[in-house]
């Protein structure tokens, strides 16, 4: 799969990188976050948003909404799932990483074929905004058994316990959580957990190509 780093143009319908934060602070507090093995997600990690300059960030990128700073760490190759928000999320890695991206509209009648997912090369230290219309999901490590610690800011509450039954739409019926609705690949520990399958095709692992 080829891969692209974020400041190529070809990344410009996704997001952007943002630039003009001092992120020294909440980098080091990022570093110190636990990383195993396997990919864990902590929504809220008050050791970062106690990080000097965390406040700063968090009101420039969320125009003074109510904010999350948490983290997404660990070691990872394989796509698995797509999910999106009703909003931008920023993500940045004390290391760099992989990003696999897909968008919202080439979801066909509820299922996106994982043949449009795109790979994306954000480097350590570089803030990245996913636009609100960008799936995404785990990241992935820039090497073979590498290991990555990933801020993840969103608004307040995000990805916390909410799941209605049933939904007007299948949009509605992907809604695994407040505010992020779920794509699952047939292969993933999600489809297995009930979330809506919505892949086709391969779940993409990069491990041949990092």
């Amino acid at each position: 799969m080829k891969i692209v780093p974020v400041t190529d143009a070809s990344f410009a319908p996704y997001g952007r990188v943002v630039e003009g934060y001092d992120l020294t602070g909440i980098t080091e507090a990022l570093k110190k976050t636990p990383c195993t093995d396997s990919v864990v997600y902590v929504g809220r990690d008050e050791s970062l948003h106690a990080a000097p300059g965390a406040d700063a960030l968090g009101e420039g990128l969320y125009g003074g909404m109510p904010f999350q700073f948490g983290w997404c760490n660990g070691k990872n190759t394989k796509l698995n799932c797509l999910e999106y928000h009703r909003d931008s999320e920023f993500d940045m890695g004390a290391e760099d990483c992989i990003m696999l991206l897909a968008q919202q509209d080439e979801i066909i009648d509820g299922v996106l074929d994982t043949s449009k997912v795109k790979a994306f090369l954000a480097p350590a230290g570089v803030l990245v905004e996913l636009y609100a219309t960008t799936l995404h999901y785990a990241p992935c490590s820039a090497a073979n058994g590498k290991e990555f610690h990933v801020l993840i800011a969103l608004p307040d509450k995000t990805n916390t316990d909410f799941r209605p039954e049933g939904g007007a739409n299948v949009m509605d019926k992907m809604l695994w959580a407040r505010n992020k609705w779920l794509l699952a690949h047939p292969d993933s520990s999600e489809a297995a957990q009930g979330a809506v399958v919505a892949l086709t095709g391969e779940n993409i692992d990069i491990s041949a190509d990092i």
